[in-house]
């Protein structure tokens, strides 16, 4: 696992200012992206606890998004360039060098987590582990929404992401994980690429089920 982080973290502090010129204002263009965030946000606020962290957050844009939409989001993300450009970008909010698997985070702390194409790049065996530690962090009816390149297949499948190395999922398979951690999958959004990568896109939202619920 570490091995795979360490060249993912370099990686992308290699690309900070060209990443973060390429998606500041990517979502103006993904429509379908930006309806689910929305979503995720209005059923945030509604848990009670808008609390929400934005895990791998990059350049901080989503975070950003996250707080105009009503959150008390703050950013998390492996690459020091990454959150220090952040924090340059968005200086009244928080963004902290984190690893996914290892949240800074209490227990049952969160209303929501976004993860914005940001469990890509973790191999299938480790991902188990990854989705562990955001059940460990959400309150009970706390929310995540994951987006990720989807396959038609029936296995992952591993290709050479621009950055570093990542993989695409069968959306089903993936919402099995889900339910391996002890979230509930209740909406599933998958389109047409909007890369040459050829890969669909897929949003899918899980709940942690409330107290006193299976």
């Amino acid at each position: 696992m570490v091995e795979y982080q360490d060249e993912t973290k370099a990686a992308y502090d290699g690309i900070v200012e060209l990443y973060a010129s390429m998606f500041a204002d990517r979502l103006e263009t993904q429509p379908f992206a930006r309806a689910m965030i929305g979503t995720f946000a209005e059923l945030v606020r509604g848990t009670g606890n808008p609390r929400a962290a934005d895990v791998g957050c990059g350049p901080g844009h989503l975070t950003a998004m996250l707080h105009d939409l009503g959150l008390d989001a703050f950013g998390v993300d492996l690459s020091p360039g990454m959150v220090d450009h952040a924090r340059r970008a968005h200086p009244a909010l928080r963004f902290d060098e984190a690893r996914m698997e290892a949240l800074p985070v209490e227990d049952g702390a969160l209303g929501g987590i976004l993860a914005h194409y940001s469990m890509i790049h973790t191999p299938p065996g480790d991902l188990p582990a990854l989705l562990a530690e955001q059940v460990r962090v959400l309150a009970p009816g706390g929310l995540l929404l994951v987006s990720f390149f989807a396959t038609d297949g029936p296995e992952p499948v591993r290709f050479d992401h621009k950055v570093t190395p990542a993989y695409s999922w069968p959306v089903d398979r993936f919402a099995e994980l889900l339910a391996g951690a002890g979230l509930v999958p209740f909406a599933r959004l998958f389109h047409d690429p909007a890369s040459e990568r050829g890969f669909l896109d897929a949003h899918v939202l899980a709940r942690l089920p409330p107290e006193g619920e299976p």
